[in-house]
């Protein structure tokens, strides 16, 4: 068992689901498949958890204590951690870049960058300015965060949407697409600059979510050291040449300086690019995303096994009954399961099946 000397009250296991979690990074198990599942708790009434976009408007505080009570009503077991995903919608390194961020006055559903540049040569070099709205903003965000949370549960990282995606909101899809073809050495430069922003950013906003006690990602997996879920949906409108010049460099540092991750992959569209994938040295995952108007997940059993076939781990959401029928099929050392039970007893006697059965 290691002993790192971290507590969270709302995880009173967490000396085991660290190990599990260490197991899960290299590829192998303590007894069983590593498994988040939560249930709503037996000691406290059911909160629900702050919307989406808590946290663009209002009172800060106030989405903290909702927060804290969201995660003080449930049952956080097996390697699930105690954390809370802040987010201003996808795009925001590009709004820390400078795109302005667009919020739909009811609050609801999600944010967008509007289209900020016009031409390369005078956008260039990329600055996160610290005197940017949405940057400061959520630096506070995740002060309050932590200092509320401190002792009970984590602050989770950002759904960031870095390299190409981070380009593709400051500039728009259609305009990054001919770019792509019509200039692409300013576009070499443009992701020298989002690149080097990569670290810059990741560092700032863990020092302010005080990540240096354990992390999780926006996805929540996590380790005791540092972790983070990278991504390029934007790689869905690119063929192999132009993944190979510009997302497959991005990804590889990124994972690289993670140390080790998961990648978020979304869609049948980015299936082309698999073998790339899969050989990113550090990345250790796929959470695979079927993506709208697509089969359902359960549909993917095939891909899932593909995915393992080369040497890649896989994350699996599911129900109790469904993580039972995924277990015959899938390799024990290379899953991760996300897993909502009923109750707490439900989750409990998941997990004592899942290690009886492996």
């Amino acid at each position: 068992m290691t002993d790192t000397g971290r507590a969270l009250a709302l995880k009173p296991d967490l000396e085991d689901a660290e190990d599990r979690w260490l197991a899960f990074w290299a590829h192998e198990i303590i007894g069983r498949p590593c498994c988040m599942i939560q249930a709503p708790s037996m000691e406290a009434d059911t909160v629900a958890a702050p919307p989406y976009l808590a946290g663009v408007r209002g009172s800060l505080t106030a989405v903290a204590d909702q927060a804290l009570a969201w995660g003080r009503s449930r049952y956080w077991g097996g390697e699930s951690i105690p954390c809370y995903v802040p987010s201003f919608g996808p795009d925001m390194v590009a709004a820390f870049l400078g795109a302005e961020l667009v919020v739909p006055e009811d609050g609801t559903g999600t944010t967008w960058a509007r289209p900020c540049v016009e031409d390369w040569d005078r956008a260039l070099p990329l600055v996160v300015d610290e005197e940017n709205y949405w940057w400061r903003r959520m630096q506070e965000f995740l002060g309050v965060l932590a200092e509320r949370f401190a002792g009970e549960m984590l602050v989770a990282h950002l759904d960031l949407h870095s390299n190409l995606d981070a380009l593709l909101a400051l500039r728009g899809g259609e305009r990054l697409c001919l770019d792509l073809i019509d200039r692409p050495e300013t576009i070499d430069r443009a992701m020298a600059e989002v690149r080097r922003w990569y670290p810059k950013v990741d560092q700032g906003v863990r020092r302010a979510g005080r990540m240096e006690q354990g992390a999780c990602g926006w996805i929540p997996f996590y380790h005791p050291e540092r972790t983070n879920v990278i991504q390029c949906d934007f790689a869905a409108l690119i063929g192999p040449a132009h993944f190979r010049r510009w997302a497959l460099p991005a990804l590889t540092e990124e994972a690289a300086y993670l140390g080790r991750c998961a990648m978020h992959y979304d869609g049948p569209e980015m299936l082309v690019h698999l073998d790339d994938v899969c050989a990113i040295p550090h990345l250790k995952c796929i959470q695979w995303q079927p993506g709208a108007r697509n089969q359902p997940f359960h549909h993917w059993l095939d891909l899932l096994k593909a995915i393992q076939e080369r040497g890649m781990a896989v994350h699996v959401p599911c129900s109790v009954e469904e993580l039972r029928q995924y277990h015959r099929e899938l390799r024990p050392e290379l899953v991760c399961y996300h897993c909502w039970a009923a109750s707490q007893g439900e989750a409990e006697e998941a997990l004592r099946w899942l290690s009886a059965n492996t």
